[in-house]
């Protein structure tokens, strides 16, 4: 793909620069359709979908031909196609399928101080992120006659088990979702609305360890291209975490106002780290 040209930048000339004018264009149509639509959930539709697409850039331009780019590439295509399915058959790519958090937080901030949140964060800011969370692949581009290391087969074997994990996580909300619809449905009572079993009684938010797992060990790629512990994409999964930890803040004080039992299950199990006691609340007495 040739370079868009879409404004000037330090990455203008690389396949990481037009992955970036990609991202740029992208963060307005998402901007523009959120004003059209009203629905604010189209960059969590591209989330799915840019990181595999920014780095089958970078990819190509080698014509495939460097094994660290390659494989760097394959891990995140599996990482976009098990979100891709796991966001559509929750509907999040119908019409209407907007994230209740949006609903949640335009509530909580009123309308016109939610509509600055949608210019600065929700658009642009977002897809800056996704984009920098995945540029550890640059880095394997300019390195791109380093040879694989060790620490590229470490790093690729902790990124797909997490991934796996993830599945896991997935196909057991789901059931557990779908087996709660069927008892509304139904009329049978629901002993308890939120789900505390499988690797959700080792944290309370289970995909989100692995997702950040495996984000912050695609880091790891850069390391071992570059030879440098910190490089300038280091932000991109700093900034991941940050959201992360935002995001189940807001869910866990919806779980709280809907099922008050819920602040038994945060002070006995961790919030995201597994096997801690980091994120677990104390309840108030």
């Amino acid at each position: 793909m040739p370079d868009l040209n879409f404004i000037p930048h330090p990455l203008t000339g690389t396949p990481y620069g037009t992955a970036l004018d990609l991202c740029i264009i992208l963060a307005i149509t998402a901007y523009l359709l959120s004003v059209i639509t009203r629905e604010y959930s189209w960059v969590d539709r591209l989330w799915t979908i840019c990181p595999p697409i920014y780095c089958l850039i970078v990819a190509a331009s080698l014509d495939f031909e460097s094994a660290r780019v390659n494989l760097m590439t394959l891990l995140v295509c599996l990482w976009g196609a098990r979100l891709t399915f796991n966001y559509a058959r929750k509907g999040g790519f119908a019409k209407g399928g907007e994230d209740y958090r949006w609903l949640e937080i335009r509530k909580r901030i009123g309308p016109a101080r939610f509509q600055l949140l949608n210019l600065t964060f929700i658009a642009p800011g977002q897809m800056l992120i996704v984009w920098l969370f995945t540029a550890p692949i640059h880095i394997a581009w300019v390195y791109q006659d380093v040879a694989l290391t060790w620490i590229d087969v470490v790093t690729a074997l902790v990124f797909f088990t997490l991934w796996i994990g993830e599945i896991a996580g997935d196909e057991q909300m789901w059931r557990f979702q779908q087996e709660k619809k069927r008892k509304i449905a139904a009329g049978e009572p629901i002993e308890q609305g939120f789900m505390t079993s499988g690797l959700f009684a080792y944290c309370r938010h289970p995909s989100y360890f692995c997702e950040l797992g495996m984000w912050w060990s695609f880091y790891w790629f850069a390391i071992a291209a570059s030879g440098q512990l910190v490089t300038w994409t280091m932000p991109g999964f700093i900034a991941l975490t940050m959201i992360f930890f935002g995001s189940s803040r807001l869910a866990e004080s919806i779980s709280l106002s809907k099922y008050p039992s819920y602040a038994d299950y945060q002070a006995s199990t961790p919030r995201i780290i597994p096997f801690t006691g980091i994120g677990k609340i104390r309840k108030s007495r």
